[in-house]
């Protein structure tokens, strides 16, 4: 598994948006965060069933736990895993999804089968917290479970380390009724990060399996906290709770619906940070909390991918992919809306924002991959800073907005000191490798989002190669509380010379401005490089 490198993700964010107001830059490491003790932060409330994890034993209600397959909380349950050794009728796996029978009996898994409120407490360090209501549960409204994560940490090296099998699926699949807009509060699955707890959930994934005799999809898992019904995330009262996620693949997963309401959420990934991936269909839906995501660490991997609609209505966030394999920060199918809250995004190419968000924003796209380390810094007409963010690694496209962003105003972009100019007005990515110019130096494609299910006769694509996993940080200057497609080529061809002037869309090419004006139907800025204009 991968070491971890935390963020005190709460402490931080409020250092860094204190720090905006006094001129400093943010970015950097912050010291690591203190573990979760053996103690839920606070004792059961009626109702609610204790389960404290360990390595010596794990207790509910304070009694040894069943291993009694009928009880509402049982151990001993086999965990579902990528078996190594196996020819490929097995699956679509390769070598390094493989795991062996004893890796795989090291694990404890820790399974709730009947509805209720979980609190779940304590360390276990080869594990499995597993959600399964039954085969019927999908269809029954009253087939719902809550995890309060209470200074829980666990970690799984063959698979999740969190999973939901079988709750109450509140959503539909249906291509015809997809909407940006859904209502995930009767889901079957929650999750509620405790006040005043820190959480850790360090897992794995598993590969397609098939159904026996075939090339069907029996099991396959890609996240480390995976559901398979559509799930909700949330704080409690003070919404002041951490979870930290260390994903060995991708990290917060949903197969149709993802609702983050509130909480502190840090994910570190070697492939997407988070995913839904139901085609055409998933909603991945941000109302609050403070959100940031280290994702792409491995040969490839976006920060928030959704295969359906990505949708934020308020919370901080900052988001981080890979900056050589074409992946973006923000990543969706059928539409990214920003309507409300602090966005940085941070790509080798970022998906373009729906003209249709309610929020002002503003997209970049550098006429060359800036390096890590890079200092990016806007400010308005009047030369106030909004935001000034250190990236911690190396990006071509840049999303931004804010509360302060406003239409009908013109800012100013700065790369370490630097003022900066435009070219032209494109963003994203499409019609083939960068609008038919050339990649940028290093850039090697990558399979984007979730690895699809392949008809039969089709090779499966190249797996991921685990990368090393670099230092965290916190959040950038400016991302400030809320108050309460087309894609197109990036401007330029990129190819590592340095910053410039660069082409837009279709090789038309605009005389450059550092007067980044935005507008109802213009965020856009292509060729972003350093000003030839004295």
């Amino acid at each position: 598994m991968l070491k971890r490198k935390l963020i005190p993700l709460a402490l931080t964010l409020g250092l860094l948006l204190s720090c905006a107001a006094c001129g400093e830059t943010a970015g950097g490491t912050a010291s690591p965060s203190s573990t979760p003790s053996a103690s839920p932060s606070s004792a059961p409330a009626a109702g609610e069933t204790s389960i404290v994890l360990s390595d010596g034993g794990v207790t509910v209600d304070g009694a040894a736990a069943s291993t009694d397959a009928g009880s509402a909380v049982y151990v001993g349950a086999e965990i579902i895993y990528y078996e190594a050794g196996r020819d490929e009728s097995y699956g679509a796996g390769v070598e390094a999804d493989g795991h062996t029978a004893g890796e795989a009996a090291a694990q404890t898994v820790v399974t709730i089968t009947q509805p209720g409120t979980y609190r779940v407490s304590g360390t276990l360090s080869a594990g499995q917290l597993a959600v399964d209501l039954g085969e019927d549960a999908q269809s029954d409204p009253d087939a719902v479970v809550t995890l309060i994560l209470d200074n829980m940490d666990i970690t799984c090296a063959v698979a999740p380390a969190v999973i939901f099998y079988s709750v109450y699926e509140c959503g539909s699949a249906d291509t015809e009724t997809a909407a940006a807009a859904v209502d995930t509060s009767a889901a079957g699955a929650n999750v509620i990060i405790a006040d005043g707890s820190v959480n850790h959930v360090d897992g794995s994934y598993v590969a397609k399996i098939y159904q026996e005799g075939t090339e069907k999809k029996l099991h396959k898992y890609d996240g480390a906290f995976y559901s398979k019904m559509s799930m909700n995330v949330q704080g409690e009262a003070a919404g002041d709770g951490e979870l930290y996620i260390t994903a060995a693949n991708e990290g917060l997963d949903s197969e149709l619906h993802l609702t983050i309401n509130g909480g502190n959420i840090s994910i570190t990934a070697q492939n997407d940070g988070i995913n839904t991936n139901e085609d055409g269909v998933s909603v991945t839906t941000v109302n609050g909390g403070r959100l940031y995501i280290n994702a792409g660490l491995g040969d490839e991997g976006d920060g928030i991918d959704s295969n359906g609609y990505l949708v934020i209505n308020g919370g901080e966030i900052v988001t981080l992919a890979n900056g050589r394999s074409g992946d973006g920060g923000l990543d969706a199918d059928q539409g990214i809306y920003l309507n409300g809250g602090s966005v940085l995004a941070l790509g080798s190419r970022n998906d373009a924002a729906s003209t249709d968000s309610a929020q002002a924003y503003m997209e970049l796209a550098f006429s060359s991959t800036l390096p890590a380390g890079s200092v990016v810094s806007i400010t308005d007409a009047e030369g106030n800073e909004l935001v000034s963010y250190t990236a911690e690694k190396e990006f071509a496209t840049l999303t931004y907005t804010a509360p302060a962003l406003r239409d009908d105003a013109v800012y100013h972009v700065y790369v370490d000191g630097v003022q900066q100019q435009f070219t032209g007005h494109s963003f994203g990515m499409g019609g083939g490798m960068m609008g038919g110019q050339e990649p940028p130096e290093g850039f090697e494609p990558g399979q984007e989002g979730e690895r699809p299910d392949l008809p039969e006769g089709m090779e499966p694509p190249e797996d991921f190669k685990p990368g090393q996993q670099p230092d965290g940080t916190g959040m950038p200057r400016g991302t400030a509380p809320v108050d309460d497609g087309d894609r197109t080529p990036p401007g330029g061809a990129p190819d590592g010379s340095g910053r410039g002037g660069g082409r837009g869309d279709r090789g038309e090419t605009l005389d450059p401005s550092v007067e980044f004006s935005l507008s109802a139907g213009s965020h856009s800025f292509s060729g972003v490089g350093d000003s030839t204009l004295g």
